[in-house]
């Protein structure tokens, strides 16, 4: 079986633990692919959907959302999102995110592609938290209206008082790529200096957590596609 994670840069996995490597590890039998880009929003996804379609997947398994609501909920955020994302307006209201994800699903299910979708979490800030769960809630209701299995990995991993911390800055973002591209790893020393959780900087997973999330994934493939 062909399986694609299709996501941001949570799938992706170079900034932070990969647990789409580690999913392909415990899944031997079955081809996996990472298809995930960073920065990437459902509108991104749904660009770059023929990419996917010609690898022929038998299964898509898609988390999205983390960048859309950031997008719309940081104003300060937009110009990278509009230059880089090539977003209008440089964010992903909720409205334009339920078509964009309908689409999307869509367009996989006239292939005959089986999607399957993950609600992913943040631990930022408290704002964050509530925007990115407006935007999971978004993402179930389209999934029920298509029947498809969602696994939710908001609930088990977001802390129930999250910290405080300012808003997403243009520096934030810019960051991620200046880590990425000299390889910087030091993931534990930052959780611990900001006191997060599952995750380094409130978005991306440790490497520990990205360990946690495979499991949970291997087994909702298990029991929802008989990989």
């Amino acid at each position: 079986m062909k399986l694609v994670f299709l996501g941001d840069s949570l799938t992706w996995g170079g900034y932070g633990g990969n647990f789409v490597a580690q999913v392909a590890a415990r899944l031997p039998a079955h081809e996996v692919i990472n298809a995930g880009v960073g920065g990437d929003t459902v509108v991104n996804l749904l660009a770059r959907l023929d990419e996917v379609l010609a690898l022929s997947p038998d299964v898509v398994f898609i988390m999205v959302g983390g960048n859309d609501a950031v997008s719309y909920t940081v104003p300060a955020v937009r110009p990278y999102y509009q230059a880089v994302k090539k977003l209008p307006g440089g964010s992903v209201a909720p409205e334009d995110f339920t078509t964009a994800y309908r689409d999307l699903l869509t367009r996989l299910q006239l292939h005959f592609v089986q999607p399957l979708i993950g609600l992913g979490p943040t631990e930022y800030n408290r704002e964050l938290v509530a925007a990115r769960r407006h935007y999971n809630a978004l993402t179930r209701a389209v999934a029920a209206a298509f029947n498809i299995p969602v696994l939710d990995l908001d609930t088990p991993f977001t802390p129930a008082q999250p910290i405080e911390r300012p808003p997403v800055t243009l520096d934030f973002i810019r960051q991620i790529g200046e880590r990425s591209r000299r390889g910087w790893q030091d993931y534990e020393t930052e959780r611990r200096q900001w006191g997060y959780t599952y995750s380094f900087d409130g978005m991306h997973l440790t490497p520990a957590t990205a360990t946690a999330f495979a499991g949970h994934i291997v087994a909702f493939l298990q029991a929802q596609a008989g990989v």
